[in-house]
């Protein structure tokens, strides 16, 4: 156990401090609110501690670099590890848990899968990811036991997966998704925007442009599939994005649907600038 007396937050390192931690949140009758991070915390981060912390007593934030949610080939050890610099990003009376691979994986055995949503989207190209995704947010929600569980939206397949995980496997929690938090130019706030260039940045924007666009036509009466993705790939053609997918699916199923309906739909892609692999999403005719 540790404490940066700068920002006034207390650091976790194992179950056993986390779980002494929260029974005392339970004797005094605080309300917990959780967040799931993998560190290099940026703005989007802390706008969800910042959700937590109006909605609840006392606000934990989890620090921990999955392993199992990246491939082989993927970007494990590249991933900033960054763990003083985030503390002192935090507000004070935030409490951190900042577990080691051993701790959160002591025997390796376990895994948690999200059968039909992890599959889709990200899942096509990610295989491995939501089932890493699952079976840690699973473990951090037997540690915590939260009362409510804050996740961004920028992630929207993550959120789906992780509110069937909620309803499946009966945590006793309430999941709170949050807007994507954006720069002035409308790119969303990643960990991974740091591995951009500058020429880079500057044509990354192109993507929500073409979100915004379909919005526009959504509300002005627009609900075929083709015109709504074809408004993101125009813009995405004029920023030069190497696109991986633009998708138009059911908020439930996430299965790709030709026309939004009233149950809504999510507009989701990813692109490649170079090395670096980013999201994004807008919602259409309903809120999470």
């Amino acid at each position: 156990m540790s404490n940066d007396t700068a920002a006034n937050v207390l650091v976790l390192h194992t179950v056993h401090q986390v779980r002494q931690w929260r029974e005392q949140q339970r004797v005094e009758g605080k309300t917990v609110g959780f967040v799931a991070t993998m560190g290099a915390l940026h703005e989007g981060h802390l706008s969800l501690v910042q959700a937590a912390a109006a909605q609840c007593s006392s606000v934990i934030v989890s620090i921990f670099v999955n392993p199992t949610q990246f491939a082989p080939h993927e970007d494990l050890d590249k991933y900033p590890r960054t763990l003083s610099d985030d503390v002192r990003k935090l507000p004070d009376g935030t409490v951190v848990f900042a577990p080691s691979v051993a701790e959160m994986y002591p025997r390796k055995q376990a895994f948690v899968e999200v059968l039909g949503l992890s599959e889709m989207l990200e899942g096509v190209t990610r295989p491995h990811f939501f089932r890493g995704v699952a079976t840690v947010v699973s473990r951090l929600f037997n540690i915590v036991e939260p009362n409510y569980a804050f996740f961004g939206q920028k992630d929207i397949q993550q959120c789906c997966v992780l509110r069937a995980l909620v309803e499946d496997m009966h945590f006793n929690l309430k999941m709170v998704v949050v807007p994507t938090e954006r720069y002035e130019d409308g790119l969303a706030l990643s960990s991974r925007n740091v591995y951009l260039t500058a020429e880079q940045r500057a044509r990354a924007p192109a993507f929500y442009r073409g979100l915004c666009r379909a919005q526009q036509l959504f509300e002005s009466g627009v609900v075929d599939r083709k015109a709504l993705t074809d408004a993101v790939k125009d813009e995405a053609a004029k920023g030069d994005l190497d696109l991986e997918y633009v998708c138009l699916s059911n908020p439930n199923d996430l299965k790709e649907v030709d026309v939004v309906d009233s149950q809504g739909a999510i507009l989701s892609g990813a692109w490649r600038m170079g090395t670096t692999r980013l999201i994004d999403n807008i919602l259409i005719g309903f809120e999470f």
